[in-house]
């Protein structure tokens, strides 16, 4: 871990105290994306933009419900990219890996914006801890495999954890 993705771990911990399920949301986020980057052979540039975006992906949650009382995804892509700019400068992290990160921040909901093995880990990752932590079905997982999966470690990660390694 480098020392700008533990700034950043211990800034969001600081920001999301009081707020475990969020805490752990993102946490397992990384876990996750770190597997699949792993798998797929990222460079260390890449793998520490991936933990770094992993951590503050969710990052407008709460304005989101504040200001529009929900926390749904375009909200978050809106109210997100200002405030993960802010902290990962603070942090450390230097300009073209920031202004990279808010863009996966603004675009990590919407699918059809991939452009990237970045966001695509970032992606992938999210949507196997939200499987788990929305209870979505094995069809679900399915139809992901099928229309947002593209990584072979996300591939396999998302089966073995739904889909008992089959599809």
């Amino acid at each position: 871990m480098s020392e700008t993705e533990r700034k950043t771990l211990e800034a969001m911990l600081e920001l999301y105290a009081g707020d475990a399920k969020r805490i752990q949301h993102f946490i397992k986020v990384n876990a996750f994306a770190q597997i699949i980057a792993r798998r797929e052979g990222v460079d260390e540039l890449t793998r520490e933009r991936i933990s770094l975006a992993a951590y503050v992906h969710d990052i407008g949650i709460h304005e989101s419900e504040r200001k529009y009382n929900s926390s749904a995804g375009k909200y978050q892509e809106i109210e997100g990219p200002p405030l993960a700019e802010k902290l990962l400068i603070e942090c450390g992290a230097d300009s073209a890996q920031v202004q990279r990160i808010c863009r996966i921040v603004a675009t990590h909901h919407t699918y059809t914006a991939i452009d990237g093995i970045d966001l695509q880990i970032l992606v992938e990752a999210d949507f196997i801890v939200n499987c788990f932590e929305d209870g979505l079905s094995a069809r679900s997982a399915e139809n992901a495999l099928k229309n947002i999966f593209r990584t072979d470690g996300g591939k396999k990660l998302l089966r073995q954890n739904f889909l008992d390694g089959q599809v």
